[in-house]
């Protein structure tokens, strides 16, 4: 085995954090990236393995093990005025930008190097391919707890004699339908909406009935004789008290499901170009419930399309099913009712599909490539988009909360930065360094769930002397997002001069795991061990640290960074790090990879599920082509990123940063 320095090449790419965004049509067209602190860890490609939720952004712990306690899969719920704001902005109003504004932002991010980021594992000469040139050409499909690789396959609905007819979903006009969403939500002065019965009889009022209680939850209904013609009056029960239990309790509409059926409807989600908290956040918007009552194994960032299962609390397959009539992008199916919901972690990891685009390689390159992910592996690096896309990198807002540098963390975040941004974001920050007026600077903001309006609500709320208060309005895995962030900034930096000192052999003095608990190497025990066996520590008070000069590194870089690596607890307990140990190299398993040639970069090169369960017939490929693609198919374990298989193979920095100034023309 050897290992490689990372050497700039100037190749051509594509988009490796910019994708084709599909609206239905089937044309993909080429979207920009959306860039804000909005959307910090989503920004750049989304390749994480997986990543637990937060409101907005899907971070993720750094623990491959964890020292600490596992956090609660639920869904960070936004305040009572965030919900009734206006999202302001369209998502395809957010993600139009000049392809020069996105690229002059780019010479201001990082690159693999600033993150630490700098060796190869193998020796083969490296060669460019088109990453994402559709994000079609990205597929994860998730690999469950009993190692099942999640299909979507079946749009059946089980067979239930307690559903209500299908016409319970068309029996309302869309006035009535709005006139009850805000009868439900107390938006209008309205203490009922009584809906006349045409065509009066018993069994066109029942489904009028079955169809209010069913599609909004809180309303309870009657029958009443007005002027010789009966109407179905929609109420609420016991006013908002009630309602917000239905809406967020765990047990919405007890008396309407059978005790004989499993309290969760279990489903596969296919999404294409969406992340998982969007997507849960739409089905929630569609079925009139709170978001929290979903739940799942892992996230699944936009930029690809995804399949991975889903549970939702007491919501029927046939509710579920009727979403597929009525949204984009999105499939629901292979339904099952479950006693259980899911949770986070409980996946083995993913299963990845990726097409590199117009590869410049030789097959022989290919084959030297490939074969050494296959044996050999990557090295676990934690990929760009863990470190933002902007011009104030995640790791330094969580090295100044770590160091209790509080002015300096609300700097970070709201000061004016270098490159081009959104103009209501530049407005924003303008205002702020010109006032320190927050209430001033937030009225620049248009949209106010990103990171810098909930922290400028905050100092509005606390004042500017209590900026830790402030700071905690931001949900708290945000928060908690940047000090992982500095965790993975430290980890990447010392695995890289672990494997610069020693190499790809195991010494004595590196780190094991026996169970959940890492031990020493012993000289007499080197042999018994191989690379692949070998963790590295996340910096925390509950971990140890390699018996080599390694160790006296981190101690090094802590100490720079005016931390004490020897009381990695906070004055706040939520920043306090426990640390964890993180593999150093990852072993894909289920490699295979095939080189095809073709003519028109617009053509899919392999079917989905989708296309399957249209019946399209899969893609045939000539013996000859303008362009050549490599296919490859591998699987990961959870929180590993598919990027740094992909820069193994490659040999290629990353980032957003060196895609752009490499080829910036695709943009346009």
């Amino acid at each position: 085995m050897e290992m490689t320095e990372m050497t700039g090449m100037p190749l051509k790419r594509g988009s490796l954090a910019v994708e084709d965004n599909d609206s239905g049509a089937s044309a993909e067209k080429t979207k920009k990236q959306k860039i804000s602190e909005c959307s910090l860890n989503k920004g750049q490609d989304g390749l994480e393995n997986d990543s637990p939720p937060s409101s907005e952004i899907m971070p993720g712990p750094p623990d491959a093990v964890s020292t600490g306690k596992s956090e609660k899969n639920s869904v960070a719920q936004l305040e009572e005025e965030e919900e009734e704001e206006e999202d302001g902005l369209s998502e395809e109003g957010e993600e139009e930008e000049e392809a020069e504004s996105f690229a002059d932002m780019m010479k201001h991010g990082l690159t693999e190097l600033d993150v630490g980021i700098t060796k190869f594992v193998s020796s083969h000469q490296g060669f460019s391919g088109i990453l994402k040139e559709r994000y079609s050409d990205f597929v994860v499909h998730e690999i469950g707890k009993d190692g099942r690789i999640s299909h979507l396959d079946d749009l059946s609905v089980p067979v239930d004699d307690e559903d209500p007819s299908e016409d319970v979903f068309t029996v309302l006009t869309a006035e009535e339908k709005q006139q009850l969403e805000e009868l439900q939500l107390f938006k209008n002065k309205e203490t009922s909406v009584a809906i006349e019965v045409i065509e009066d009889t018993k069994e066109k009022r029942t489904v009028i009935h079955q169809a209010i209680k069913s599609l909004f939850p809180g309303l309870e209904t009657k029958t009443e004789d007005r002027e010789g013609k009966k109407f179905i009056v929609a109420y609420h029960a016991a006013g908002k008290k009630a309602l917000a239990k239905v809406r967020t309790a765990a047990d919405p509409r007890k008396h309407s499901w059978p005790k004989s059926r499993g309290s969760y409807c279990h489903f596969v989600l296919y999404k294409e170009n969406k992340d998982t908290m969007d997507a849960i956040n739409v089905l929630s918007k569609y079925l009139r419930v709170k978001p929290n009552i979903f739940s799942y194994m892992g996230t699944k960032d936009k930029r690809a399309i995804t399949v991975q299962e889903i549970a939702v609390l007491k919501i029927t397959a046939q509710r579920l099913a009727h979403l597929n009539k009525c949204l984009m992008n999105f499939k629901l199916g292979n339904f099952s009712y479950q006693k259980n919901p899911l949770k986070l972690g409980e996946l083995q990891g993913n299963h990845f599909t990726v097409v590199l685009r117009n590869i410049t390689g030789t097959d022989d390159q290919v084959q030297q490539a490939m074969n050494s992910l296959k044996e050999i592996g990557f090295i676990n690096y934690y990929g760009m988009q863990r470190f933002g896309t902007t011009a104030v990198p995640t790791y330094q807002v969580g090295r100044a909360i770590l160091q209790n540098s509080w002015t300096e963390v609300m700097d970070l975040i709201l000061k004016p930065r270098s490159g081009a941004e959104k103009g209501y974001l530049v407005k924003c920050r303008e205002e702020w360094a010109k006032t320190k007026d927050p209430a001033a600077a937030l009225k620049k903001l248009p949209v106010k769930r990103c990171v810098e309006g909930q922290l400028l609500r905050g100092l509005s709320k606390y004042g500017m002397k209590n900026i830790v208060s402030a700071f905690g309005i931001i949900p708290r895995n945000n928060r908690l997002m940047y000090i992982h962030s500095y965790q993975s900034y430290v980890w990447n930096n010392m695995v890289s001069k672990r494997i610069e000192a020693y190499g790809l052999k195991p010494v004595a003095g590196d780190l094991v795991l026996k169970g959940a608990t890492a031990t020493y190497i012993e000289e007499e025990d080197v042999d018994n061990y191989s690379i692949h066996d070998v963790v590295m520590p996340l910096p925390g008070f509950d971990v140890i640290y390699p018996k080599h000069k390694i160790s006296e590194a981190y101690r090094e870089m802590l100490t720079a960074d005016n931390l004490d690596i020897d009381n990695m607890r906070h004055k706040i307990r939520d920043y306090s790090l426990s640390g964890a140990y993180r593999k150093i190299i990852i072993r894909p398993r289920n490699v295979s990879w095939e080189v095809v040639a073709y003519d028109d970069p617009k053509i899919p090169l392999f079917n989905t599920d989708v296309d399957n369960l249209e019946g399209k017939p899969p893609p045939v490929f000539a013996s000859e082509g303008k362009y050549r693609a490599l296919k490859m198919d591998f699987s990961l374990p959870p929180s590993t990123y598919a990027t740094m298989a992909i820069r193994e193979v490659l040999k290629m920095d990353t980032s957003i940063k060196n895609q752009t100034q490499l080829n910036t023309t695709w943009l346009r």
